[in-house]
């Protein structure tokens, strides 16, 4: 088969196996490591160690697999249409089952169908030394917002990203424009600024890193904007006016757990350690653990709570854990103070 014919073969497959797009960029450094050398210098990463070791690797796939000549990029959709109606807010990727786990599976079968056209590949999902959003761009699968998320034609902005680094030489597609234009929505929507500037992202202030990467108390400064969200943050994804383009995803495993959403937020506070993991079990918010996710609970009541939470607040005020403790003592005081006492 000619390259192009294995390119061609390559999406029927990807298609077949629940991808929604896959296009192909050629395995050059990363046009924008400069940026992200700087974003790193600043230290805008927070306590994301891992993000600012082996910068070479990360920018440049001919390091993470010798002789690479290809970096396939594959999209999943998990848009779900309308959320659940609860009192609190879950980001949409974790609704359900964990992406990562899924995908990895596809991926897979896609490096065994590589394999039989004489490639070498590295199938990665969030999981390796990839800036995956610059070889999207690269290769046309959509354009990096001024949120720093990757935005697609027809999916918008609910989609994950996956990688495979292939020393197939695949004909390569066209780079992508950018169709932001003049629109800001993304930044205005930010609860805690973290969207400093068009494509600048301060990690440190963004809702989703102070609750799903952030291990320790959350700044009182940013606690009262992270509003009844327990687990990541949407606002800049759905400011987008990309998303009236965004179909609902063909894939069950991304719908929301009914377990989950059918608890009322107090409910989230009386969960051992054996029944977080039960409760979670095959989700991506298992991974930040109950002393985390009990913080993000305590901070979502006090923004959102009655009188009827404090009960359950003054339990958790007595956690053996610090931090679910300070927390709860946190969200009970501001409940007080928002109804007088």
């Amino acid at each position: 088969m000619t390259p192009a014919e294995i390119k061609n073969a390559l999406i029927a497959k990807a298609r077949a196996l629940g991808f929604d797009d896959c296009r192909v960029a050629p395995a050059l450094p990363a046009r924008h490591r400069e940026l992200y050398e700087q974003w790193i210098a600043e230290g805008k990463h927070g306590d994301m160690a891992w993000m600012a070791r082996n910068i070479e690797r990360r920018t440049d796939p001919r390091i993470v697999l010798p002789g690479a000549q290809s970096v396939i990029v594959l999209a999943v959709n998990y848009f779900q249409g309308p959320g659940p109606q609860t009192g609190y807010r879950i980001a949409r990727y974790a609704w359900n089952d964990d992406y990562h786990d899924l995908i990895e599976k596809k991926l897979r079968e896609l490096d065994a169908f590589l394999m039989t056209h004489g490639g070498t590949q590295k199938p990665y999902v969030d999981t390796g030394p990839v800036l995956e959003r610059d070889f999207a761009s690269e290769a046309g699968l959509g354009w990096g917002g001024k949120s720093t998320m990757q935005i697609h034609r027809h999916l918008g902005t609910w989609f994950f990203l996956a990688d495979i680094l292939t020393t197939l030489e695949l004909p390569a597609d066209t780079p992508a424009k950018d169709m932001c234009g003049k629109c800001t929505r993304c930044i205005d929507a930010c609860p805690t600024q973290a969207i400093t500037a068009p494509r600048r992202m301060d990690a440190r202030r963004c809702i989703s890193y102070l609750t799903i990467e952030s291990k320790g108390p959350i700044p009182a400064e940013f606690r009262r904007a992270i509003g009844d969200r327990i687990y990541g943050c949407d606002a800049c994804l759905e400011a987008c006016p990309w998303n009236r383009h965004a179909q609902e995803s063909r894939e069950a495993a991304f719908q929301a757990r009914e377990t989950v959403f059918s608890r009322p937020l107090r409910d989230f506070l009386t969960l051992t350690d054996d029944d977080f993991r039960a409760l979670f079990a095959k989700s991506p918010i298992k991974r930040i653990k109950r002393p985390a996710f009990l913080r993000n609970v305590c901070v979502a009541l006090g923004n959102t709570g009655t009188a009827d939470d404090l009960p359950a607040l003054e339990t958790a005020a007595a956690d053996p854990h610090p931090l679910i403790a300070e927390h709860a003592v946190w969200a009970a005081a501001e409940i007080r103070l928002r109804h007088g006492g």
